[in-house]
């Protein structure tokens, strides 16, 4: 069939197959090379093989929890959404999210998700106790900090080429309502949203929008969101009574494609100028669920349609603490040059890394949508210029068109990931369309 991420680009066509059992998975390695699908919520080809792609649906069922210590063993396909509907009105949340509940708990391991608060909590694969993996001769490891470990820090981010994930066990932590106590900080350019960002390091969820079509002063003007999980006591009083329970949302779909004249310099400027008065008239605190402020794309359901036929490539990088303003300024100053303006424009401030191929890195990390042309391919290889100037590097699960020595510069872990990978035998086994592109 033909299969894509979900930037729709590329697209390829793979033969697909849908195991129902381990046996069935272990009779599939032999098709080889293979790669695991979860819901097909990376972007780019990270989840693509044209000669076998795994898809892992039926590999769905929670297996236990333990309501003492918040630890949920599950199958790899299990949705984060489901959990969020079993947890959350238990009293549990997830320790990290990402910015959609569309994703498998397998998928959020091999891409080492990170959320809004991985300044003080990290990204997903932290909160990881262990895991069990189907390796190249059809054998289940058992993988943890302790048993198995160099396979154990290789899967976490490891973008699925170590072998198949068949379950995890991870923590889930304990809230008192199903609400986030919010604050909007409006910032009028770059140096105030950082210096935001910095005063709001207390804070657990930080993110901003950011305007990457303002230009001269306003350069980067950007909205921070901030929140904490909300107490009891904090709700209004109609909720208190029932504090898990969340307003009825809208849910749309976005029909058809949408022209590719329809995102140019000058819908995105009016789309940007609009966005920013709005929030910049709320700034009082308040309360709102938790799918407001973690996942407010997924009431719009094929959002990616909006960007057009031919699809959108996300931009992701992260840029360390030592490149200061200087590196996203030169960013939004070629994009804004470019006129390929994205109204999806995030910004968020990084901890600590984790595993060897894992993203993140003390710093800031800037996503931008773009809609795939040309013009917007050679914009993407300029801000790689900058990017790896100031030592930064892109993130895989949102890459379609990275160069191999664009990721070899960026990765200081990818020569010890190969190797890692030869001597397990998984190399002849495990791979992407993107892992072949890059020479991993």
């Amino acid at each position: 069939m033909r299969l894509s991420g979900w930037g729709r680009y590329p697209i390829l066509d793979c033969r697909a197959v849908s195991p129902a059992n381990e046996g069935e998975l272990r009779e599939h390695l032999k098709l080889g090379p293979v790669i695991a699908r979860g819901n097909g919520r990376s972007y780019g080809d990270s989840a693509l093989q044209p000669q076998a792609t795994v898809l892992m649906h039926r590999f769905n069922h929670m297996l236990g929890f333990d309501a003492a210590t918040g630890l949920l063993v599950c199958e790899s396909g299990v949705l984060l959404r489901d959990v969020l509907d079993v947890f959350v009105p238990r009293g549990f949340f997830p320790p990290v999210t990402p910015g959609t509940k569309f994703v498998t708990i397998g998928g959020m391991i091999a891409a080492d998700v990170h959320g809004k608060n991985h300044h003080q909590a990290g990204s997903f694969g932290s909160h990881v106790e262990w895991l069990d993996l189907m390796v190249e001769d059809g054998s289940i490891q058992r993988c943890s900090a302790t048993e198995n470990a160099a396979l154990f820090t290789a899967t976490i981010g490891g973008m699925g080429l170590t072998g198949i994930m068949l379950r995890a066990g991870f923590s889930l932590m304990p809230i008192e309502t199903a609400y986030i106590r919010q604050e909007t900080i409006a910032a009028d350019n770059l140096a105030a949203v950082m210096d935001a960002f910095e005063d709001s390091q207390r804070w657990t969820y930080t993110v901003a929008w950011i305007d990457c079509l303002a230009a001269g002063a306003r350069l980067g003007r950007s909205l921070l969101y901030r929140g904490e999980h909300a107490g009891r006591d904090e709700l209004p009083a109609g909720l208190r009574d029932q504090p898990f329970t969340l307003p009825r949302g809208r849910v749309t779909r976005v029909p058809v494609d949408f022209p590719a004249a329809a995102l140019n310099r000058w819908t995105v400027r009016a789309f940007n100028e609009l966005y920013y008065r709005k929030g910049a008239r709320a700034t009082d605190p308040r309360i709102v669920d938790y799918d407001t402020y973690f996942y407010p794309l997924d009431g719009i359901l094929e959002w990616n349609r909006i960007y057009g036929r031919r699809g959108l490539v996300q931009y992701q990088c992260v840029l360390p603490k030592t490149a200061g303003g200087e590196a996203l300024t030169r960013l939004l100053r070629q994009i804004g040059a470019a006129g390929r303006g994205s109204f999806l424009a995030v910004l968020k401030l990084f901890g600590r890394q984790s595993g060897l191929l894992s993203f993140p890195m003390e710093g800031y990390t800037l996503a931008l949508d773009f809609p795939v042309s040309t013009r917007t391919l050679k914009l993407l290889d300029k801000l790689d210029e900058i990017v790896l100037e100031y030592d930064g590097r892109l993130y895989l699960a949102k890459d379609a068109r990275m160069q191999a020595a664009t990721f070899d510069r960026g990765y200081p872990g990818a020569a010890a990931f190969r190797v890692a990978r030869a001597r397990s035998g998984a190399a002849r086994v495990f791979a992407s369309h993107q892992s072949q592109r890059l020479g991993l």
